[in-house]
């Protein structure tokens, strides 16, 4: 006969047994409603890509009487002003439609506007005398009087032909990133120091500043924005030409980004000295500060957007295991979060700054323009498949991030994003739709990446 004890023991190792199957089932249940979550944001999310961005800007853009893109728009998508082209803007649209073409390879239109950008990136805007990309030219393509040239231009034309070269085989786009890429370690790279000037005479001479240069220029500084989008290059296009050069100057850049210009609290230095000292107006008066903000505040969108960058060098250099650069990556995210983020409606404030009297950092420009966001929404996800058990809590923060998207920076009605959150700039509703500094580079990638990295975890 069994015992009491026995019986006991095996009506115990039965409710175990209950609690494990009821325990894999409820698992199970909860491990496919998130998939099914993912799968239903990818398609919103691509729904959008393709509806409110993509088809609105192409092929309309395309200039059909000089080539390149028209990049002006009014709100209502109407084509307005001069067309003056400006190199980066130009290389965007170039990578933008280079993604679509492999994205929707059944659209011709898409290698059909990549291809003609191109030809005006060679012809049009690429110094065939001096080398390096011009910075400005006028719609035909004449170049604009007193303008030089940028390494942050020149990094977008490199990014530009490489991501061309990688929708089409188009050796002309790879000869022309290889020598884009020459002409800036020829002219603009440091070899003592290490980084790269940004601003270059025509013929490539870096400018030096000089003590007449007033305090709230940027002339003659070393730069995060041109170090991240050079860093952005490289990565470009080390994955279509593995040279030993361009891996020693992305590992260089990397390393620069990851462990120079991003400061121990986890946001970036805007603007450095040639000998990497970081440019700093803490120990001003509060007016001075306000005074040259450009060149010193915290920016959260460049934060969460280069901890995204740095994280792909790293992928694409092929560092295994790189616990420093997902270290330094998630640092800044949750810096920007806890720092920058709009609790509660989401998004990412402008700019902050850590005044030095004050505990905690103080928001100095609360607007949410629209590529923080888009950066945000990419690297949050990013973030949240990395570290899905986080206390940051990354995918329902990029829910909200794009919850804000749908209903502060999509115009539903016209197509494309508003230039800044309306919660808090409302007047941007009928502000231009498109300009110079203004395309698709950001939104794209941002939803590309999402919808891409949403189905694959999916």
């Amino acid at each position: 006969m069994m015992s009491a004890f026995q019986g006991i023991k095996k009506l115990f190792s039965a409710i175990l047994l209950l609690i494990a199957f009821t325990t894999v089932g409820q698992n199970n249940n909860d491990g496919k409603k998130k998939n099914a979550e993912r799968l239903q944001l990818a398609d919103v999310i691509e729904r959008s890509m393709r509806e409110e961005l993509l088809n609105k800007w192409y092929p309309q853009s395309v200039d059909s009487v000089y080539g390149g893109f028209i990049t002006t728009f009014t709100y209502k998508f109407e084509p307005t002003g001069s067309q003056d082209k400006m190199i980066v803007t130009q290389a965007r649209h170039v990578w933008s439609n280079a993604l679509a073409s492999r994205l929707y390879p059944d659209v011709a239109y898409y290698k059909n506007c990549a291809a003609q950008g191109f030809g005006f990136l060679k012809d049009k805007m690429w110094d065939k005398v001096n080398g390096g990309f011009y910075t400005l030219v006028d719609r035909k393509g004449n170049v604009k009087e007193g303008e030089g040239k940028t390494a942050y231009g020149n990094a977008f034309g490199i990014y530009a032909s490489a991501a061309w070269y990688h929708a089409s085989g188009d050796k002309n786009a790879l000869q022309l990133a290889k020598d884009c890429f020459a002409w800036l370690e020829k002219h603009a790279h440091d070899p003592i120091l290490k980084g790269y000037y940004q601003n270059l005479l025509p013929d490539g001479t870096p400018v030096k500043r000089s003590v007449a240069e007033p305090s709230t220029s940027t002339v003659g500084y070393k730069d995060q924005n041109s170090s991240i989008h050079l860093l952005e290059a490289f990565t470009e296009l080390y994955s279509v030409w593995p040279d030993a050069l361009v891996h020693q100057r992305l590992q260089e850049m990397l390393m620069l980004v990851r462990d120079v210009i991003t400061t121990e609290k986890g946001c970036l230095t805007l603007f450095l000295q040639p000998d990497w000292t970081p440019v700093s107006f803490r120990d001003s008066s509060e007016a001075v500060i306000l005074q040259h903000r450009y060149i010193d505040h915290v920016s959260f969108g460049h934060d969460v957007e280069t901890a995204y960058l740095i994280l792909e060098a790293s992928h694409v250099l092929g560092l295994k295991n790189d616990t420093i650069t997902m270290k330094v990556a998630k640092h800044m995210v949750d810096h920007a979060l806890k720092n920058g983020w709009d609790e509660m409606k989401g998004g990412f404030y402008d700019e902050g700054y850590y005044f030095k009297n004050k505990n905690e950092i103080s928001i100095i420009k609360n607007t949410k323009n629209w590529w923080a966001q888009a950066e945000g929404l990419n690297t949050l996800l990013l973030m949240a498949d990395h570290f899905p058990n986080d206390h940051m809590q990354y995918f329902e923060k990029f829910k909200l991030m794009w919850k804000y998207i749908q209903s502060y920076l999509i115009d539903h009605e016209y197509g494309d994003w508003y230039e800044e959150g309306l919660d808090n700039s409302p007047e941007k509703r009928t502000a231009l739709k498109g300009h110079i500094w203004k395309a698709t580079y950001h939104q794209l990638r941002a939803l590309s990446n999402s919808v891409e990295r949403l189905r694959r975890h999916g």
